[in-house]
């Protein structure tokens, strides 16, 4: 194990669980809390990270929560961290998360449901299985990666060129000569064949009804998946972050995602002096208030006949 266990306090204590995801062994914490809340949150790893997470993001959280009272898990997927096996796509990890809430809910017996809560492809793995296991209760997504090739180009050009033109320092590094013309121009070349003859990345998802066809976008699976899942969303987006500005950008320009993010069931957020891992500590503290706060409003909405 790379990660020291601490056991807090009489309130809450952190147990790690070593369990079986087909052929592999997974390594993954489980935060519970005294109050035993039916409804515990289950944090997915998504692209390089393991279960501490960036600066330590998914530590302190999930012991954020847990003295809310509030029982948290996070865990190692197949091939990352302490997890063996080989590497996997976000689109291929729905056995993993299976896994992981069989044992969650095995080492909390009072839950009856789990929220999943993901960044960037992490929140999107989450939207791909949610609709499948009704034992998922609500999704907590930040900074949802729903790239495609336009999708990128166009949030580029919005949100970095655009910026850039406006900018004084820009203009005096041009008229310096301080400026790379021919790395800008490539830059400029590759973002134009995007923007007009890229093609969307195809995933594979989690297809037990049927739901995709090959010839999918990951946005338009993405969206189906949404569709299907019924239960309430959180969605919150940074303001220093291309992913969250392709989603955003995703959003105005297909009305089917604009009708979805209009429900009732979906909150929305955004921190627009953040970057795209929440990286300072003002800025973690808000999104896992924003999380314990949209939990207690699920839990009072749940109770009332």
């Amino acid at each position: 194990m790379t990660e020291k266990l601490v056991t807090l306090s009489k309130i809450e204590t952190e147990i790690p669980v070593v369990f079986k995801c087909r052929e592999n062994e997974l390594l993954g914490m489980v935060h519970t809390a005294s109050d035993e809340k039916p409804i515990g949150i289950l944090i997915i790893v998504g692209g390089s990270q393991y279960r501490v997470g960036a600066h330590r993001q998914f530590i302190l959280l999930a012991r954020k929560l847990a003295e809310q009272g509030v029982s948290v898990m996070r865990f190692d997927q197949r091939s990352i961290g302490d997890a063996n096996g080989s590497p996997r796509r976000f689109d291929q990890i729905e056995d993993d998360i299976q896994s992981a809430i069989d044992v969650f809910m095995l080492q909390c017996p009072y839950l009856s449901g789990v929220i999943l809560w993901g960044l960037c492809d992490a929140a999107s793995a989450a939207l791909f299985y949610a609709h499948v296991d009704s034992r998922i209760k609500g999704l907590v997504l930040l900074n949802p990666w729903v790239y495609t090739e336009q999708g990128e180009a166009k949030a580029y050009f919005k949100h970095y060129y655009l910026e850039q033109i406006i900018s004084s320092k820009f203009w005096v590094r041009f008229f310096r000569f301080k400026f790379n013309y021919q790395q800008s121009l490539r830059s400029m070349l590759h973002l134009f064949r995007q923007l007009f003859i890229g093609h969307g990345k195809k995933v594979h998802g989690n297809n037990k009804h049927g739901l995709f066809n090959h010839n999918m976008s990951l946005p338009e699976k993405m969206r189906n998946c949404l569709g299907m899942f019924q239960h309430p969303v959180l969605l919150i987006l940074s303001g220093h972050d291309l992913t969250a500005d392709q989603f955003r950008e995703l959003v105005k320009s297909d009305q089917k995602w604009q009708a979805l993010m209009a429900e009732d069931r979906v909150s929305q957020h955004e921190l627009l002096e953040a970057d795209h891992t929440f990286s300072s500590a003002v800025w973690r503290d808000q999104v896992a208030k924003w999380t314990l706060d949209w939990l207690l409003m699920i839990e009072s909405s749940s109770a009332k006949p």
